[in-house]
This record gives structure tokens, sequence and C-alpha cells, in this order.
């Protein structure tokens, strides 16, 4: 599941593949995008901010960012000249090729192209990212601490709170700090560390392919995380069977939550 962790080394490969190269094609199959051609623009940079990407572009179509979200499904993948793709072509979104590397984004969640001194409209409204230079601790619990009567499940993955933190982050930060993930944010004790810990998870990540929560070497049957995932299965700190159910603002934002029920009581 795409988190910010995974949003970050992504960028920084797309960064690495076409960085300083001019785009000799560029195919967009969505509807809203058909007839833009940005042949001839190069890529300056590509960054992350929170789970979005910002690919920045100059040239003879103007200072232009195409911006994108993996959501639930999405990838970017890039390949050398003429190699062929390892997903179906019925998925592609965008097709950017470059002389030495060709990107596609396939299933993505988002995806327009906007001028790059307007990137604040579509990501401005973001709370501080735990990997990007902007990272404010103080500023991310004056978010969160906003709203006391909101429940901390909620609370983190919303974005505009701390951008980054997705369902594992969410349900594994609960159990790391022993709250229970529907308690309110007024109600746990000691935020800060909720909020360092986010921090101190996702730069341990950034730079692995296995996501680990559980610290030191995971074998290839030890789980690496606390929860997530786990349902039914013994809590590895106390072997009380983990909980699954779903939590969301509406039936449409829910998503998994996993939980101990020992480990996270009810009452704080």
């Amino acid at each position: 599941m795409p988190e910010g962790d995974n949003v970050w080394r992504t960028a920084r490969s797309l960064h690495a593949a076409l960085a300083g190269q001019v785009l000799l094609r560029s195919d967009f199959r969505v509807p809203k995008l058909a007839t833009l051609d940005l042949a001839g623009n190069t890529v300056e940079e590509v960054v992350s901010r929170g789970k979005h990407l910002l690919m920045r572009t100059s040239g003879p179509a103007g200072d232009l960012s195409i911006h994108s979200h993996l959501l639930m499904d999405g990838s970017w993948r890039i390949y050398a000249p003429g190699q062929r793709w390892n997903k179906p072509a019925f998925q592609a979104r965008v097709v950017l090729e470059t002389k030495p590397a060709t990107a596609v984004g396939f299933l993505l969640g988002i995806l327009e192209v906007i001028p790059t001194a307007e990137e604040a409209q579509a990501v401005g409204h973001l709370g501080p990212d735990l990997l990007g230079s902007d990272w404010d601790a103080a500023e991310a619990l004056r978010r969160l601490r906003s709203d006391p009567e909101r429940g901390i499940g909620l609370a983190l993955l919303d974005q505009r709170n701390l951008a980054g933190v997705g369902n594992v982050y969410r349900c594994e930060l609960c159990f790391l700090t022993g709250v229970h993930p529907l308690a309110k944010v007024g109600q746990v004790p000691d935020l800060p560390r909720i909020v360092q810990l986010a921090k101190t998870l996702l730069e341990a990540n950034k730079d692995r392919n296995r996501r680990n929560t559980v610290g030191g070497p995971a074998g290839r049957n030890a789980s690496p995380v606390w929860v997530y995932g786990r349902a039914g299965q013994p809590c590895l700190r106390c072997r009380t069977p983990v909980v699954h159910t779903k939590l969301g603002e509406t039936e449409l934002t829910e998503r998994d939550l996993y939980f101990c029920p020992r480990c996270q009581p009810e009452t704080i």
C-alpha cells in the first residue's frame, strides 16, 4: 500500500532516471489531457510532497508540473528504451519517453498537469511533510490538537495534519504507543511521542524495500509489522488475537483497522 515512504522512493527513482532529460514524447491517456504534448520540455526535478508526486518540467510548453497520486493501486515504472512493460498497457495513464528511459504511470488515482507556480493549489493544503524539508513537529502537533474530539485514528490519516502517514503506519503508530485507534485526540496522553515516532518510522523505512516497524532484521517468516494485516493472529507482545475492523469518516473513506484489544485498551 503506497505511503509516504513509498512515494519518496518513487520520486527519488524518477528523479534519477529523468532529471535533466528532454521529453521526446508524452502520451497522456486520460480524456482531459489527451491533447497535451510536453515533447521538448526538460524534466527539471521530481519531488514528493506527502503522498503526492510532482514532476517539474520547463520548455516550449511552459513551466509545468505533472501532479500524480498513487491512491491504492497506482505505481510508476521506469523502463529502458524498447523494454517490454511488466504491467498491462491498458492500465497506463501516462507515458513519458526520454532518450535513456521511459516512465509509465499505471492506475494513477490523480493525474493532472498544472503550472509549476500554482502547485500550492494542488498540495498547499497538506500538513508538514514527514520526509520533506518543511517538516515541523510543532506545527503537526498544533494541527492534530486543533480538534481534540476527533478520533486519533482519523486524525493521523488526515494529510492536512501531517503528510505521509497511510493506513499501515496509522495502525502501527497506535499499537506502538498503546493507544486505542478510536481514542479522542484530547485523550491521548503523549501526542508528541506519536508525532516523533511517525517521523522516525518513515525515515527508517524510506530506504528499505520491505517496510519494517518491528525493529531489527525481519526473517523470511517473521512479521515485519506489529498488527497491520494480522487479523486473528496472536499479538506479537501479549498473544491476544489482533482485531480487525473498518474506520473512516464515511463508508467511502473506510479503511482497514487493526489493533490489539489488550495492548491498546479502550480507556486511557
